[in-house]
This record gives structure tokens, sequence and C-alpha cells, in this order.
């Protein structure tokens, strides 16, 4: 594309909500572009809980209305992706001084009927000594409740969405900052970093934390509600509890601090709700954070952690309407969508990752109301596992999944889940093709399919975005990855671009 292009809308942030916007909009028939100045889903967006939940807690301060409809937006993510998205049971420990039993069981009550379960059972007493979710927790929690909700790879569903959006036609921009928008001939005039422009009748601001300044530097406006930043931060220990179960641990502050299996090896602690003054460069945990979130695992461990096991931490801030009177705990987690003076412009401010694919449809209602919604039952890349007559396209990929291990039989039946888990359906073709060599822990079919389909551009977004495998990579893994990416590039770009180097 060249200086001048049109758009009907155009989207600044790649994130899991500029992502699903655009992917709604070029589904709807729409010329979308979309720009991004780092890795797709490089901030907040890979920085979550990894939860797909409707949000237990939020029934304390009065939000059903947000919690219904993340339930039941929990079973449709589930069907449209579910190699990325699926059902995890969650454990609650009873705790000394912390919220009354019948308080909780109230809130599970509720939980298992406000919205579509999607086959998930309901929620129960357990007794932690004879439960398997009592493994590695201290032997004097003798009672617990178990409830079911979601686990979600949160960049790879970026990615997804934004796979999805250029096959339906969005024209996407990464690592192209906007610079500069202005009103131009009824639309806007929209300035990259790469000098070109494009032009678009309308504009969506879909930053995130970076909201507030986008709307007052980049598209100079100050109609934009106040704005409260708050880092979430997580750590990342070698799991010493049940690989099964998630944990949900009170505070003696009323928060709740998760306990999140990540992979077979590991445990995600958070998340924090700390107040900032102004976006960070890079986010990363406070020491008080991190101390904190030590606290509430020892609360519930047999075997306390300290700093020193600690391989991992991650760290994301969320910007949230300010509610007067409310603090972070208490304000709630809903969307709110901006409309700009003109009208052909809106800024999006919150939201949870379950409700990404609301959000846009809420977008594109107000921008292209005589467009219709197509999402609700639409499969992404890789996530199409053709059911059976009745069957829920979840059940068969639980039965695809079942079954991939002995149609590779050459391979090891752990790299086989491995690649159906990140790629779901493109798997199959990948194994029939042969998976090369290993680098750095990965082999030579997932790299390419991560430079040539994901926009994965260092080996930075391969360690820590479209995998995990950073957590537990070698020390010369990023040494060895750039190299690959280096070589592969001037393989692809042909002979006489090799000798032009």
């Amino acid at each position: 594309m060249g200086s001048g292009d049109s758009f009907d809308i155009f989207v600044i942030g790649g994130g899991i909500n500029g992502a699903a916007i655009a992917r709604d909009a070029a589904g709807r028939g729409l010329s979308v572009g979309l720009a991004e100045r780092g890795d797709f889903g490089g901030g907040t967006s890979s920085a979550s809980t990894k939860l797909l939940h409707g949000g237990l807690r939020y029934l304390e301060f009065g939000d059903f209305g947000l919690v219904k409809k993340a339930l039941n937006e929990r079973s449709v993510i589930f069907d449209s992706a579910p190699h990325l998205a699926w059902p995890m049971p969650f454990v609650i420990p009873r705790m000394r001084d912390a919220r009354p039993e019948w308080q909780i069981r109230l809130a599970l009550l509720l939980y298992d009927h406000l919205g579509d379960r999607g086959g998930m059972a309901k929620s129960r007493t357990i007794r932690l000594r004879q439960d398997r979710a009592g493994r590695g927790l201290d032997p004097g929690i003798f009672k617990g409740w178990r409830y079911w909700d979601g686990w979600i790879d949160d960049a790879r569903m970026v990615i997804a969405l934004l796979r999805d959006a250029e096959a339906r036609g969005a024209t996407l921009f990464p690592r192209i900052a906007a610079t500069h928008a202005e009103r131009a001939g009824g639309g806007w005039r929209i300035t990259l970093s790469d000098e070109r422009t494009v032009e678009a009748r309308h504009l969506v601001n879909a930053t995130g934390p970076w909201a507030e300044r986008t709307a007052r530097e980049i598209m100079q406006v100050e109609d934009l509600p106040a704005l409260r930043l708050v880092q979430g931060s997580h750590i990342v220990v070698e799991r010493p509890t049940s690989a099964e179960d998630a944990l949900m641990i009170q505070q003696p502050d009323k928060r709740v601090v998760f306990m999140v299996p990540l992979g077979d090896e590991h445990l995600m602690i958070g998340t924090t709700e700390t107040p900032l003054s102004a976006m960070p460069a890079t986010p990363s945990p406070t020491r008080d954070e991190i101390v904190y979130l030590l606290m509430a695992a020892n609360q519930v461990l047999a075997k306390p952690i300290a700093v020193a096991d600690i391989v991992h931490t991650v760290a994301g801030v969320r910007p949230l309407v300010v509610d007067p009177g409310k603090d972070a705990r208490e304000t709630s987690r809903d969307w709110r969508l901006h409309m700009h003076e003109a009208g052909d412009a809106l800024t999006v401010v919150g939201g949870k990752i379950t409700t990404h694919r609301l959000l846009a449809e809420d977008v594109l209602a107000r921008l292209q109301p005589s467009t219709k919604p197509w999402t609700a039952g639409e499969t992404l890349p890789g996530g199409d596992f053709q059911p059976r007559p009745g069957e829920r396209n979840r059940d068969a990929h639980a039965r695809w999944l079942e079954g991939l291990p002995r149609r590779f039989s050459d391979y090891d039946p752990a790299i086989v889940r491995r690649f159906a888990r990140r790629f779901g359906r493109e798997a199959e073709q990948m194994l029939t093709d042969g998976i090369g060599a290993e680098t750095a822990g990965l082999f030579e079919a997932e790299l390419r399919h991560f430079v040539t389909r994901e926009w994965a551009a260092t080996a930075d977004d391969i360690l820590w975005r479209r995998t995990r495998v950073g957590i537990s990579a070698s020390p010369n893994a990023e040494r060895d990855i750039d190299h690959w990416i280096s070589r592969f590039t001037l393989e692809a770009a042909g002979p006489g671009k090799r000798r032009k180097s």
C-alpha cells in the first residue's frame, strides 16, 4: 500500500480489543486498517492472569450484568478457539478471617446459574486432605470449594483474531506507529511512522493504558473521561501444587489472588492492583508487589516460597474509568466507549479479555449500525474441529486431541500434544510435513509458522508471546532464535537479495 490509502475504519492499537474490532469490521465487508507500534499483543494483552472468566469476585460489588455476559461469552470462546481456551477447575481454600462461608456458597450458587456453564460441573464443597487440590497446600487447611471457569492463552488469542481479520481483508501495520491524526474531508488522515499517510471515515483508539495519551497527543482531542491506571503484576514459580486446579486465595484486604497452572511445570501468582500516576515505559513489578504476592501464596502453601524461587515476573497496566468513591478493587471491569465530538471517532476504555468480542460488536454498532454481527458462531484459525451433529466444537476438539497422537505415532506424544495446543488443526499439516530440527527448544516448523504467519520478528516475540518457552529456555535461546530468524529471512528473500546484503 502506498500513501493515500483509504479505509472505512482505522484502528490504533493491536491488543485484544483492537484485534477483535478489526476482525469484526473486516467480516462485515468494511475496509479496515490497524496499526500497532510494537508487537501485536505486546502490552497488557499478553500480561493478563490468563483467565477466561465471569469474575466471581465482581458479584460482591453487585456487577451482575458484567458477570452474566462474561459467563455466556466464556462458552462462546470455548467453542471458537478450543485450542486456545478451555475449562479449568478453581479451588477456594477456606481461610480464617475471610469471607463467611454463607457468602462464598451464595456467590458460587449465583455463579453456577447466572450464565451458560457450557456443560461444566456445578461448584461443590471439597475436603482438601482427601482431594488432589490439597497437594502442596498447608495440611491445616481442611476445607474448600471447587468451581469451574476458564483459561486462555491471551497473546495467542490476539494473533488468532488478527490472522482472521487479515484473511477477511484487513490491512495490518505491525511495528508501525500512528504518529498523527487529523480530521480531513469528512473523516481522518492518519500519518504513520514509516511516513505513509492513510485516510479513514472512522478512527478507533484502542491503545489501552495509552488511550489518554493517544487521544491527546495523536488525535488532538481533549474530551476524554479521566482514567485511573492500575498495574497488575504476577510472579511465576515452579509449580508446588496440583497441575489440574487453579487456586483463588482470599486476602486480608478483601482482594483475591489467583494461583494458576502455567504449562506443566510452573505456577503464575497474581494479580496486584497498584495505582500509577503515569504510564511507565516498561511495566515491572515493584518490591512491594512481589512481597504481597509471596505472602498471599504462603498463606496456603505447605512449603513457603521466597524471592529466590521466582523464575519470571509479568506486569501489565489496565486503564479504568474513574468511578467517584470507588477504589481500584471496586471499579467495574466493564468497557466504556467514548464517542468524540464529531461522532467519527471513539476511544475504548477498559474491558476484560473475556468480553473482547462483545466489545467489538458494541464498537461496530456505534460506528456502522447498518451492518450485522457475525462473530458469535465463527471459529478462529486452527479452531474448526468439525463437530458432529449436536456436538459442541470444544467437544469435537477433545475427541480430535485424544486421537491425534495415534495418527502421528512416529512422534513423541508430548510433542504432538504441544503442537495441537499451540496451533489447533493447523498442527496436522505441520506434523505431516515434518517439524524439522530443534532450536532453543522449538522446532523449525514452529519457528517458520511464527515468522511467516504470525508476524514474529524477534526472539522476544517468540519466547514470551507466541510461546512462553522463555521461562525455562537456555541462556543462549534468544541469540539462537534471533540467528535463526536472520538466516531464514535471508533465505526467503532469494539469492539476489542475499548477495546484495
